[in-house]
Formats: structure tokens, sequence, C-alpha cells
């Protein structure tokens, strides 16, 4: 999934202007429009004003369905994206703020009807401008209201591009291992894709993702950093490795580096603890061109005999096994229902200059 191209949520200034803009425009091609038979003077000014509050209300109900349809609908999106959502997300805000969104949306169609039907029945020039000043002094301050509710989704869209896109239809390879064993080289040989590679530890500053392909085949590899520490005490980008591994590993290559970098006793720990969240994992000795080949040997051997079935030293022979890898099984995604929480609203029985209820949209659950 890819979450790059999220619009950016405006400021309630720059919906406003947008809209009476357009209403202004919009009115001043109706005026100099010539009619097809001679009217009156109030009912075309009623039809103008009329016009203008349409154009308002649809640019700006239209705005807020924009924002609601651009994100995406997290009760069907897969667990890995559900947990990352929840972990770098305020839930219940980003709830409350798709509920502002929605009450505005629906305000803008109610008190344009409202006052539509008041012009329509207005009898002089000055009530159909009095009307068309309050339906414009309502709309603002519906809009001022949820303001906050816009500026903290668009900051909670920013978080959301920061997301890694992974396809998780496609079958995934998790490299794992310690920092600086060689996952990033490795994901280099077997992929197209272009990872910072540097002679120290924790260069993997974000979730490296490249893809093996052959004709009819493209497998799904993931640069997966971290240590599979405690939860609480994991950065944010291993949270994400930890999550990946959880949610999006049908396999695990692991990166075993027989050099002095890690002591074996603590890479073998790690490995144990790979085995808790993917139970197929198959292991590739790094660095084998650098490493003594006894040690190599030796590693291997206490390997099998810790129950690892496939360990690799050729890139090559690791490339033909993850191609072998089956397509991936379509499961279906455990739904938790996401409603935006719309039932604080202003009432519609409010007066025209704004009554208290349609300035407190923000109330405490």
């Amino acid at each position: 999934m890819n979450l790059q191209d999220l619009v950016k949520v405006e400021t309630a200034d720059t919906y406003l202007d947008h809209a009476f803009r357009a209403a202004k425009e919009k009115a001043e091609a109706l005026r100099e429009k010539k009619d097809p038979v001679r009217i009156d003077k109030l009912q075309k000014s009623k039809t103008i004003e009329k016009y203008k509050l349409n154009v308002v209300a649809q640019v700006l109900s239209r705005a807020m369905e924009k924002i609601l349809r651009a994100i995406p609908n997290f009760s069907e999106l897969p667990r890995f994206y559900q947990e990352l959502i929840r972990l770098r997300l305020d839930f219940h805000e980003f709830k409350r703020n798709l509920g502002a969104v929605q009450w505005m949306m629906e305000k803008s169609k109610s008190v344009q009807k409202e006052y539509a039907n008041k012009i329509y029945g207005a009898r002089t020039f000055e009530d159909i401008n009095n009307h068309r000043r309050a339906f414009y002094g309502r709309i603002a301050s519906f809009l001022k209201q949820i303001d906050p509710q816009l500026k903290s989704l668009d900051e909670m869209r920013r978080t959301l591009k920061e997301f890694p896109a992974i396809k998780t239809s496609l079958p995934t390879a998790c490299l794992f291992g310690f920092p600086n064993v060689g996952k990033s080289t490795l994901l280099a040989k077997l992929t197209t894709a272009k990872p910072e590679i540097k002679a120290y530890p924790f260069t993997t500053k974000n979730l490296n993702i490249g893809y093996l392909k052959e004709p009819g085949k493209k497998i799904q590899i993931i640069d997966a950093p971290g240590t599979l520490d405690r939860f609480e005490k994991m950065n944010d980008i291993e949270k994400q490795a930890y999550l990946a591994v959880k949610h999006c590993a049908d396999i695990v290559v692991y990166v075993f580096d027989p050099t002095d970098e890690v002591p074996e006793e603590k890479q073998t720990q790690l490995l144990e603890n790979v085995k808790k969240y993917c139970q197929e994992i198959v292991m590739y000795v790094s660095k084998t061109d650098v490493a003594d080949e006894k040690r190599v040997k030796k590693i291997k051997a206490a390997a099998k005999k810790q129950g690892a079935k496939e360990i690799f030293t050729d890139v090559e022979k690791l490339k033909q096994r993850l191609l072998k890898m089956p397509p991936k099984e379509t499961m279906p995604v455990e739904k938790k229902e996401v409603v935006a929480d719309s039932d604080e609203k202003g009432s519609d029985d409010d007066a025209e200059t704004g009554s208290d209820d349609d300035k407190n949209y923000n109330k405490e659950d």
C-alpha cells in the first residue's frame, strides 16, 4: 500500500477563500448573461444569490468529501498498517477529526437549503442580501470551528506519508539480523534497490524495500532493521521492522555475520527470537569472502544442530530459493470498525449569527 499520495488538508481560511471566490466569479458570469425573457429584478437577484449559496456549499462539501475519500478505509487495511497506525497516531483523535469533516460536509448542505428557502421567500433586496450574509457568516463560523481538526488531520497525513509502501499482496521475504551484518548489501544484490551502505551500525534509517523479479514472478524483499528488543525500547523504525516480520514476512532470511563484528552467541540468540514471529526461516552467512573459512563451516554446522534446514552462502542460490516462494495467500482482513466520531454537532436550529452550540463542535467524549 502506498500512502504517499494523500492530498493536503488545507486550513479553514483556505477553503473559505476558495469557496467565496468561486461563488463571486460564477455569480458575476450569471449576472452578465442575457436573459432569454425579461424577468423581474427581484427574482433575478434571488436566482443569483441562491446560486452563490449553492456554489459555496458545493465547493466546501466536495472539499470535505475529498478529504474523507482520500483517507483509506482503515477497517479494511492489512494488519500491518492497522497496527502501525494505532502505534503512530492517536486513533481516537483521528476518528474525531474525520467526524468533524463529515459534520462540516453535511452542515454545508443543510444550511444552504435553509437559506435558499429564506431567500426564496424574501420580499426585498435588503432581505435577500441579509440572508446571503447570514449564510456566509454561519458557514464560515462552522468551518472555523473545525480548523483545529483540519490542522491535526494534515499533521496525521504527513505521518501516514512516512509509512513504508509495503505491497502486502506479494510474497515477502524479510532480511533480519544485527546491524552491519550485511543486510543492505544483500538487498542490493538480490534486487535493484539501492540502499545506503556504510561501514557503521544502524545505517538503515527506514525499511528498505526491493523486488526480486523474473518473468511471471515478483518477490518483495524488506531490509528490516532492529534486534527485536523489548517493544517499549524500540525506536519507530525498529517497531516498523517488528510489525513487518510479524505480519508481512512469508519467510525470514536471517543474515549471520561470521566475522568478529557481532558476537556469535548474540546472533544465535536473536535467531531464536525471530523464530517466535516467523515459522519459515532460512539462513544466509554473509561476508564469506573475508571471513575465516573454518569459522564459516563451524557456524553452519552449529546452525544445523539448532534445526536450520537451509543455509546459504551463495547469493544466486538464495535468489533461486526465494523465487520458489508460492503466491501470497489471500487472507481475510480482520475488520475493526472505524467510524468517524460525528455525534457532536451544532444545532440546526441555532441563530443566524451562530449560537453557542455552533461554537462548541469539539467536546470531551
